[in-house]
């Protein structure tokens, strides 16, 4: 019998079951991250069973002609905001017909910040047909660390909701 501690499961490898139990398809929309959350979403095999796809809307004019994320809203709050995470994980899901898509936009360094959005600074949104969601995170890392902590920072919300915990 085998009684060795069992492995850690990545985030990635934990939306499987639970997405396919909901019979769901997601899609993401990216901005600081790069695509790094699809990226690790696709390593996955099988992952094309719930996974439709990713936008990587860097610049404004991206996020306004790729996930009908509002020129006002972008002038009005930024890039990094609660209402532009909204507007794009909205914008995803309804472009690529997904189920639930999840978006992220931040200040990933090592420019860029300003006193009320220092680097690190980094917003999510979730979209469902139960809602819309959007989180606030700061991290403390470099430019590639920052990146890499918001990606699992997304991929935590999403296993959050897909185990019922966002509600």
């Amino acid at each position: 019998m085998d009684t060795s501690t069992p492995a850690f499961e990545s985030l990635e490898v934990q939306i499987g079951p639970l997405i396919r139990r909901l019979g769901l398809k997601l899609a993401t929309a990216e901005s600081c991250t790069g695509g790094l959350i699809a990226n690790r979403i696709t390593d996955i095999p099988g992952s094309s069973d719930y996974f439709i796809g990713s936008i990587v809307a860097y610049a404004y004019e991206a996020k306004v002609a790729l996930l009908d994320v509002s020129w006002d809203t972008l002038k009005t709050y930024g890039a990094v905001s609660r209402e532009t995470v909204i507007e794009m994980a909205r914008g995803a899901r309804r472009s690529l017909r997904a189920d639930l898509a999840l978006s992220v936009s931040g200040i990933a360094g090592p420019g860029g910040g300003l006193p009320d959005k220092p680097v690190g600074t980094t917003w999510f949104g979730l979209s469902t047909d139960r809602g819309d969601w959007a989180y606030l995170k700061q991290f403390k890392g470099d430019r590639l660390q920052n990146k890499s902590f918001a990606a699992d920072a997304a991929l935590t919300i999403l296993v959050e909701y897909l185990r019922g915990g966002i509600r």
